[in-house]
Formats: C-alpha cells, sequence, structure tokens
C-alpha cells in the first residue's frame, strides 16, 4: 500500500486510540505500525466525506415521513395512537420529548410552557435514523400500504417497503459505524455510497441532485481505491484464516 494520507510520527498515540483500536488497523497493514496510522487517518477521512450523504437523507427521510403522516394523522402525529407500533419507536419518541425538556430552564418547565416547546417541528427532529428507518420494518406494511409509501417521491417500478427496508438497514448500520468511530474501510464503501444517493434520490430527487454536488465522498473513495482493495482483501484473508483455525 502506498498510502500517503497521515503522519506516522506519532509515538504515543496509542494512549488515545488503544491499543485495542489500533490492532485490527495494524492486522490491515501487516504490522507496520506507521502505516496502521495512515490506514486510521485514512478511515477518518472517509467516515468524515460520508457525512454529508448521510445527512441529506437522514434529513430527507425525516421529513418526507413526517409530511405524508401529517397529512393524515395531523402534525402530532407520533401521539396518536395506533401510529407507532413498535417499542423501540415508542420509547424514543419520549425520549425525544424528555430531552426536549431537560434543555428548559426549570422555572420554565410548566404545562403551558411545555406544550408550546414540544412543537411537532421540535420533537419530529429529536428523532434517531433508527426511528425513521423503523418505520419500512415488517410491522408497518399496512401503513406503508396506507400512506407511507407517498414518502418515496421518485419510486422505481415495482417499489415495495421490503425493497427500501434491504437498502436503509445496511446504511444504518453503515452511519451507526461512523458515529461511533468505528473502521469503515473494510466494506464494500462504493455499494453503501451508491445506496444512500439511490434512496435518497426516491425519496426526492433534488436532495439527490444536491448530495452528488455537494459530497467529496465519491471522490475520496477512487483516489484511494489502490488502499481500500488492499484492506478488503487483507481483511478477507485474515476472516479465513481465523474460520479456519476456529475457536480457540
Amino acid at each position: 500500500m502506498q498510502e500517503k494520507i497521515g503522519s506516522a510520527d506519532y509515538p504515543d498515540i496509542e494512549a488515545a486510540l488503544s491499543y485495542e483500536r489500533l490492532a485490527r488497523y495494524l492486522a490491515w497493514a501487516h504490522g507496520n505500525r506507521a502505516e496502521a496510522i495512515r490506514l486510521y487517518a485514512l478511515n477518518t477521512s472517509i467516515s468524515e466525506a460520508f457525512y454529508t450523504p448521510l445527512q441529506m437523507l437522514e434529513v430527507a427521510l425525516r421529513n418526507r415521513c413526517h409530511t405524508v403522516l401529517s397529512e393524515v394523522y395531523g402534525a402530532d402525529w407520533f401521539d396518536r395512537p395506533g401510529v407507532i407500533l413498535s417499542l423501540f419507536q415508542g420509547l424514543s419518541a419520549r425520549k425525544a420529548k424528555l430531552d426536549l425538556i431537560a434543555g428548559l430552564p426549570a422555572a420554565a418547565r410548566v404545562n403551558s410552557d411545555v406544550v408550546n416547546w414540544l412543537s411537532p417541528g421540535r420533537v419530529v427532529a429529536s428523532l434517531t435514523f433508527g426511528f425513521w428507518t423503523a418505520f419500512f420494518g415488517n410491522d408497518y406494511e399496512g401503513l406503508w400500504r396506507s400512506c407511507l409509501s407517498r414518502a418515496v417521491s421518485a419510486p422505481p417500478e415495482k417499489m415495495t417497503r421490503k425493497i427500501l427496508d434491504r437498502e436503509l438497514t445496511p446504511t444504518r448500520l453503515f452511519r451507526n459505524r461512523i458515529a461511533h468511530h468505528e473502521p469503515i474501510l473494510y466494506l464494500d464503501l462504493l455499494k453503501r455510497h451508491h445506496s444512500i444517493l439511490q434512496v435518497t434520490e426516491w425519496l426526492l430527487p433534488t436532495a439527490a441532485r444536491w448530495s452528488r454536488e455537494n459530497e467529496r465522498a465519491s471522490a475520496l473513495l477512487a483516489r484511494h481505491t489502490e488502499t481500500l482493495d488492499a484492506v478488503r482483501a487483507r481483511h478477507n484473508e485474515l476472516k479465513k484464516r481465523a474460520v479456519a483455525v476456529g475457536p480457540a
């Protein structure tokens, strides 16, 4: 690998990253510490570059769902019985409200102020990506058929809830890896990048066009193709070895 990103002159970097976190990169780099640190820097840069398309996908998904659900159930649809079906989403909505209330001065936490503060816009903006992607799980086939399919403004032919769920679930896991500063170099990043932009296109073509014009992940991935291919090959090699050896 001839990766040039980052510097190797960090003699005590393990004190910040921990040996455990650096171990994955050391394995990919065949034990070359300087190369491992450069791979860590590349992982950070690519994770950062994915922020733009992921952000637009999340915001577009949130607002398309909110718009459609509001048309049918009102702007406070999240408080209407029978709309939210999963325990996870119910708890997420409750936590979002409690967090908003916690941000109020103690003197303002009286009924009238709290009601005004917990506007639909504030609650919706506080809900997580996982909350929105859950709407496309098996429990929501009925809601999909009745109204939620309209959140997809430019669907492909024969669009189904399952198709959207198959794209959104790995994207949610990928987003969480980035949010928790986990390694992503070994993943099929081109496939994930394409999926993010494709789903955004389905939701709202204008949003996808904005992402394509402003994101830099595609250029970064193209610039580091050789390194990423080498990391994936090394990762798969190590995985095969671990399977062959079996548990200790």
